[in-house]
C-alpha cells in the first residue's frame, strides 16, 4: 500500500504546507529506489541531511542525491543550466525547491530576476521533456504560477493528523502507516470494494432470521 506518490518523467509542482515541511523529502526518498542518482539545486537550505536521513528508505539514498547549493538568483539559474550536461538516462531525479524565492531578493533588478526566473523554468522543462527524467519543483506566487503553466502535473500535500496526504489528478494518499500496520480511509475502501450506492441491494429473503443467528453462534 502506497500513501505516497511514485514520480513519473515530466516536470511535477509540489504544493507543500509550508517551506519547512519535509513532503519534498519524502517524495525523493519514495523515487530514488532503484539505485540512480538524484540532482538537487538547493535555495534557502532546503537540502538538510538530517531530513533526508529521517526519511531514507535505504542507509545509501544520501550517497546518491547530489547537493548544489545557490545563495543568490544568478547562482540559482547558473545551477539549472548546468544540469543540461549532468542529467542523462541514468539520472533518477532532478529537485529544484523554493524555486523563485532567490528571485525575489532585492540584489537583482525586478525585470532581470523575472528574465532569469523564466529562463530557469523553461531549462527545467526541457530537462524533463528531453532527458525523460522526473523534476520535482515547489516555489510560490508568480514563480508557482510560472511552473504550474509548463508542469505535466500538480501534487497537493497537506498535513493531517496521521501524517502528510498528497492528492493529484491520479493519485490520492487513503492509507497512512502507524506503529503495527495502517490507517486506512474511507476512500481507500470505497476504491477497494466501491460504494454502497454501487453494491445491490439485499433481498429481503437473503436475511436471516435472528433465532438462527443466535444459533448459529451459540446464543443462549
Amino acid at each position: 500500500m502506497a500513501h505516497e506518490p511514485t514520480l513519473d518523467p515530466g516536470l511535477t509542482l509540489l504544493a507543500t504546507p509550508d517551506t519547512r515541511s519535509t513532503a519534498l523529502h519524502h517524495l525523493v526518498a519514495r523515487t530514488l529506489t532503484d539505485g540512480r542518482p538524484a540532482y538537487w539545486v538547493d535555495a534557502r537550505n532546503t537540502a538538510t541531511t538530517y531530513a533526508l536521513a529521517e526519511v531514507a528508505r535505504t542507509d545509501r539514498l544520501l550517497d546518491r542525491v547530489h547537493v548544489a547549493r545557490a545563495f543568490t538568483a544568478y547562482q540559482h539559474h547558473e545551477l539549472v543550466r548546468e544540469l543540461v550536461g549532468r542529467v542523462d538516462g541514468r539520472t533518477g531525479l532532478v529537485v529544484c525547491p523554493n524555486l523563485g524565492s532567490l528571485y525575489r531578493d532585492g540584489d537583482v533588478p525586478e525585470q532581470e530576476a523575472a528574465d532569469l526566473r523564466a529562463a530557469t523554468v523553461a531549462v527545467l522543462a526541457d530537462l524533463a521533456g528531453a532527458g525523460d527524467v522526473p523534476v520535482l519543483v515547489t516555489a510560490r506566487g508568480e514563480a508557482r504560477d510560472a511552473v504550474a503553466a509548463v508542469a505535466d502535473r500538480e501534487l497537493d500535500c497537506t498535513r493531517t493528523d496521521f501524517g502528510l496526504r498528497y492528492e493529484g489528478e491520479s493519485f490520492e494518499t487513503t492509507v497512512y502507516p502507524v506503529d503495527g500496520g495502517w490507517q486506512t480511509t474511507v476512500p481507500y475502501w470505497v476504491d477497494r470494494c466501491g460504494a454502497v450506492a454501487d453494491r445491490p441491494a439485499v433481498e429481503l429473503t437473503d436475511v436471516v432470521a435472528p433465532d438462527a443467528t443466535l444459533a448459529a453462534f451459540g446464543g443462549v
